[in-house]
């Protein structure tokens, strides 16, 4: 145990951390490598020397970092999976936790090192705690699925009201050099989100499934005067099966044409009301944003939609910018803002019929 980490409580022998117990910042990496193995410091090999040198371009200080790992071990070739059984040889259906990988589950021999971990960090009780690496989000988080949900925030399962930002491990980037500039920004929003503890999402009012008389009262209370407009459309078998305008990073609506193969509107005359509203809406003179809104606009063409003054796009803005980054809207989303990552939030929503007014 570190000298840093004074801790009483039922802890493995060879439990090893580093960093001050008060940080803002907690770097929790998956287990030992070689030199993490003969030190017992997290963190102190050839990636994570490279982590240091991403958390200086990232303005962090290493020193000012809370360290450890989810096991605090070498497991076999380096390898989690060594530490891993099928469903059936830990237990079946009475195994709870998820797979770290295919058919992979965690032993449940190695648990105490949840705790070891999770007594840890009710202790230091930092702001943030950066999981590096598919394993770390398993065990904070309970999902594996790092290239998923890196790059937002979100509550700890481990220990609840902890925050969380996840990011690629730094061995991840040693093998694909590519992802250092996205774990550079991770950490540079991780930066940010240190300095106060709680999550913070923006406030959003998005009216959804509007009727007619709804639309026009939200144009003139939102889009009338609006500067900008950012224009999105979902498609599905070659037709536009909704739409959404945004006035601000507040207020915006989303219309809808089809629901499960079938026309949302219950009338000619509703669907015409509304493309109507829309052809306004797009012919606006507020400038209009857009996503890759090249495949926006082949679609409003081709139903007889004009756009007046299209002159932004985020992908393009973006990716002329930043060229060797991702440029999809959920990774512009991940860097750009502290929404959630919302991709997975998606449901199965009861479908509604509109009012047809």
């Amino acid at each position: 145990m570190s000298e840093d980490f004074p801790y009483s409580g039922p802890l493995p022998a060879f439990a090893a951390t580093s960093g001050p117990r008060n940080a803002k910042i907690a770097l929790i990496a998956e287990a030992w490598g070689d030199q993490e193995e003969k030190t017992k410091i997290p963190l102190i090999g050839t990636t994570g020397q490279e982590l240091n040198r991403m958390l200086i371009e990232a303005g962090i200080n290493r020193s000012e970092c809370f360290a450890s790992n989810v096991f605090a071990l070498r497991p076999t070739a380096n390898k989690i999976d060594s530490l891993c059984l099928d469903k059936k040889g830990v237990g079946g259906k009475t195994y709870t936790l998820p797979p770290t990988n295919m058919g992979k589950y965690i032993e449940p021999r190695f648990f105490p090192e949840l705790e070891r971990l999770k007594a840890e960090l009710e202790i230091v009780r930092p702001n943030l705690v950066i999981a590096l690496g598919a394993i770390s989000c398993w065990a904070l988080l309970q999902s594996p699925k790092i290239g998923s949900i890196r790059g937002t925030t979100a509550e700890s399962l481990l220990v609840p009201g902890l925050k969380c930002l996840p990011t690629f491990h730094p061995s991840a980037v040693y093998r694909n050099w590519s992802l250092r500039p996205i774990v550079i920004a991770d950490l540079m929003k991780a930066k940010r989100e240190a300095e106060f503890p709680d999550i913070k999402r923006p406030q959003r009012f998005i009216l959804v499934r509007p009727s007619i008389p709804e639309m026009w009262q939200w144009w003139r209370e939102h889009g009338a005067h609006a500067r900008y407009l950012s224009v999105d459309i979902e498609t599905t078998k070659g037709q536009i099966r909704n739409i959404g305008f945004a006035s601000s990073r507040s207020h915006a609506i989303n219309i809808p044409f089809i629901v499960k193969d079938k026309s949302y509107w219950p009338t000619h005359c509703g669907e015409l009301a509304a493309r109507q509203f829309i052809s306004m809406a797009l012919q606006s003179p507020a400038v209009k944003i857009g996503q890759n809104f090249l495949y926006d606009l082949q679609y409003l063409l081709r139903e007889g939609f004009r756009v007046n003054n299209y002159r932004e796009d985020t992908m393009l803005l973006h990716h002329a910018l930043y060229p060797e980054m991702q440029k999809g809207l959920g990774f512009l989303g991940s860097i750009y803002t502290s929404e959630a990552s919302w991709k997975l939030l998606r449901g199965k929503a009861e479908e509604l019929k509109a009012d047809d007014e």
